[in-house]
């Protein structure tokens, strides 16, 4: 199902509506992913939908360029509200002196979280259609079979993208810094 193209708000809220169930699956399933973060699904699809009204100056030209956008706002939601969890159990702006009562996993999945992020947003800046091979792949969770039939190439030339965009995401978080391949 193709949507024409368009950025007004009354295209993206039929899009959005029409793909709500598969929107809402995206959400559930990663964040089942996240034991530390205790969104719901629902909560963080319309805060989705939130974000995407305020950017009415979004075009989305077909179903895999929305799904890769919402699943990049999904993201962005999810690391931000990781970060304000972490940030209110240090105490936000408070210095509280105390014995450690967090569980270690809970605090490296923020920082995680974020390092990933970082890390996706670089190749994006390098190579978008990579980083949306991402997040349809890791945040979407839909398989390469499926990511080449949505993009209309080969499944091999889908393997070969995502093998690159996994080598160049593991280049950023080791060193932090995206090269050209």
């Amino acid at each position: 199902m193709t949507q024409p193209q368009s950025g007004s708000a009354e295209n993206q809220s039929v899009l959005f509506a029409s793909l709500y169930d598969q929107l809402r699956r995206i959400a559930r399933r990663e964040l089942r992913r996240r034991s530390g973060v205790s969104l719901s699904a629902t909560t963080l699809l319309h805060e989705v939908y939130f974000k995407m009204k305020q950017r009415s100056d979004s075009v989305f030209p077909d179903e895999p360029h929305f799904l890769a956008y919402a699943a990049r706002a999904m993201r962005t939601l999810v690391i931000d509200y990781a970060r304000s969890r972490q940030a209110e159990k240090r105490g936000g702006a408070f210095h509280i002196t105390s014995l450690p009562t967090q569980i270690p996993e809970q605090i490296t999945q923020a920082a995680d979280l974020e390092r990933i992020g970082a890390a996706i947003d670089a190749l994006g800046e390098h190579d978008q259609a990579l980083a949306q091979l991402v997040d349809l792949k890791f945040f979407c969770g839909y398989s390469l079979v499926e990511i080449a039939a949505m993009r209309g190439i080969s499944e091999r030339t889908a393997q070969r993208d995502w093998d690159k965009a996994r080598m160049l995401l593991r280049r950023a978080l080791e060193d932090g810094s995206i090269l050209p391949v």
